[in-house]
């Protein structure tokens, strides 16, 4: 059963509540709980690292075939997400060694999935979480034993991390997520991006500081599922500068265009801004790439604080369909 995760994130009023209900109540309260590596019985954290470890030395040969073959069934019926993955990945991740990270073990109790499971790892203060503490927040995930373990690598590219999400199934540990990314961007770590989020929002650039605020709370949990007492305070933080004009329309002479969304992403070693918009038709590639000259122009007109936290700009044309047309310019051609 292949496991669907998504960025979530956990407010502290609800920590503290599940917390509560978990120490005060019996039974259904205790559906959800972790084992940090420190609690956990030497041979169960054994057994996880060194899987950790075995699939990630696959990963970094390029051995999707041998993943596959020890994944959870639902996993292995609809690989190709993963395997890209890996192919992606293999050049960055090839000779390099790996040190694996203390891991974590989540239980979900019942006999239906859970729609909101929520795992609380490590001791928890009044206020939260702590400096040691994580929270892993999980949709639909069916009853069972999981674990989650990363694993640092030292690439030519910088640091890495390739995670595992681990379901148990007799003595084995079954592979049921993979994640690998960038620990920074353009050279920077999460901490960097965090500072210069403040800078911009000192600066009353709260486009410039919502977007960062993002790129930080990414580059310091390995999965996007995963938050810390680090990334709930960035949380916080992004909230209080959240543009209100997520959606918007720009005008170009007499022509509209209906923006959809508005991201970065990091294009080779530039972090570049992404915009999509409706489109009733991307087939004329020539028509749609000038129209997406001109949603380029007009955004960074209307928003030209982008000009300092971005090398450039991806305008992606979005017909109803879901087909798209894009196009990249960098941020000194656009004028």
């Amino acid at each position: 059963m292949r496991i669907h995760l998504k960025k979530v994130r956990c407010p502290k009023r609800s920590l503290v509540f599940l917390l509560v209900g978990m120490l005060s109540m019996a039974g259904a309260a205790f559906a959800q709980s972790c084992t940090t590596a420190s609690d956990m019985e030497v041979a169960t954290r054994t057994a996880i690292t060194s899987t950790a470890k075995r699939y990630f030395d696959m990963a970094a040969r390029g051995d999707a075939a041998g993943l596959r073959q020890n994944a959870i069934a639902g996993l292995a019926s609809d690989f190709s997400g993963i395997e890209r993955a890996v192919i992606d990945n293999q050049p960055t991740l090839a000779g390099t060694l790996g040190t694996v990270r203390p891991p974590y073990l989540l239980k979900a109790e019942g006999t239906a999935p859970l729609e909101r499971a929520e795992f609380l790892c490590g001791v928890f203060a009044a206020q939260g979480q702590t400096t040691n503490s994580a929270v892993f927040v999980i949709p639909n995930l069916p009853p069972g034993n999981y674990a989650i373990d990363t694993v640092d690598a030292s690439t030519a590219k910088g640091p890495y991390t390739v995670s595992f999400v681990l379901q148990q199934q007799g003595n084995d540990w079954k592979l049921g997520g993979f994640y690998a990314k960038a620990a920074q961007t353009s050279g920077h770590d999460g901490n960097w991006f965090a500072d210069q989020a403040r800078a911009y929002k000192a600066k009353g650039q709260n486009h410039n500081a919502w977007f960062y605020f993002l790129q930080a709370r990414d580059l310091l949990v390995p999965v996007p599922f995963m938050s810390t007492k680090v990334t709930d305070k960035l949380y916080d933080e992004a909230e209080a500068v959240k543009p209100a004009d997520s959606a918007f329309n720009l005008t170009v002479g007499n022509k509209t265009y209906n923006v959809m969304q508005v991201f970065p992403l990091l294009v080779g070693n530039d972090l570049d801004l992404v915009v999509k918009y409706q489109s009733a038709d991307v087939s004329n590639t020539a028509a749609t790439f000038q129209d997406n000259m001109a949603v380029m122009k007009a955004l960074v007109t209307k928003y030209p604080e982008y000009r300092e936290a971005f090398a450039g700009v991806v305008a992606r044309a979005v017909e109803p369909s879901g087909k798209d047309y894009g196009s990249l310019l960098p941020m000194k051609d656009i004028k």
